[in-house]
C-alpha cells in the first residue's frame, strides 16, 4: 500500500523541524516515486548516458541530506525540489561532457513525450536548460511551471499547489510555455 500524502508531509515537517531521522524515514516512503522520476529523466537522455536512474536517485539523496534548512510545505512541494534537482544534476554532467569533448556529442533528449512539440526531434539537454534559464528571465512563473511540469513530472494540480495559482493558469501558462520554448529550441 503506498505511503498517504500526509504521512509524507508529516516527514517532511519533521525533517523541517530539525528531526535529525526524519529523512532516513522518508526515503524509504518516497523512493520508489524518486526513482519512477529518474526513470523518466534517463528515458529522454541519449544513448551516451552512463547514469542510471539508480545512481541519479542516490546523487539526488546526497544532496537531501545537505539540506537542513528548507521549510517544506507539502508533498508536491518535495517532489518539484527533487525535480529540480534531478534536472541540475543531469544538466552539470551535460555541461561537464561536452566541455570535456570541446562542444561534441552533448546529451539529448526527446521533448516529445512531456512538451508534445516535435515528434520525431530529439534536443540537447544543455539547449534545453538555456532555453528555460532565458524564459526565466522573461516570466520567472512560466519558466517554474514547465520545469515543474516537464521535469518534475507533477500534474497540473499539483503545480497549482506548488505555485499557489489556479490550475487554469497553470494550464494557459504551460500551453504558450511550450510554444515559446519550441520557437526558442528550433531558432538557428
Amino acid at each position: 500500500m503506498p505511503p498517504s500524502k500526509s504521512e509524507i508531509t508529516r516527514l517532511l515537517d519533521a525533517w523541517s523541524a530539525g528531526e535529525p531521522d526524519a529523512l532516513s524515514r522518508l526515503m524509504p516512503l518516497v523512493v520508489s516515486e524518486l526513482h519512477e522520476m529518474a526513470e523518466r529523466y534517463m528515458r529522454r537522455e541519449g544513448s551516451g548516458q552512463t547514469l542510471q536512474p539508480t545512481a541519479l536517485v542516490n546523487e539526488l539523496y546526497l544532496r537531501l541530506v545537505g539540506r537542513r534548512t528548507v521549510q517544506w510545505q507539502n508533498r508536491a512541494h518535495f517532489f518539484a525540489f527533487a525535480g529540480q534537482t534531478m534536472r541540475r544534476i543531469l544538466v552539470d554532467r551535460a555541461r561537464h561532457k561536452h566541455a570535456a569533448k570541446r562542444g561534441s556529442g552533448s546529451a539529448r533528449i526527446s521533448l516529445d513525450e512531456a512538451l508534445d512539440l516535435a515528434k520525431e526531434e530529439d534536443l540537447d539537454l544543455i539547449a534545453v536548460d538555456d532555453a528555460l534559464e532565458a524564459l526565466a528571465q522573461l516570466d520567472p512563473r512560466r519558466a517554474r511551471i514547465v520545469e515543474l511540469r516537464f521535469f518534475s513530472g507533477l500534474s497540473v494540480e499539483e503545480v497549482a499547489e506548488v505555485l499557489q495559482i489556479s490550475e487554469s493558469t497553470v494550464k494557459r501558462e504551460w500551453s504558450t510555455s511550450k510554444l515559446w520554448l519550441m520557437g526558442e529550441l528550433t531558432r538557428e
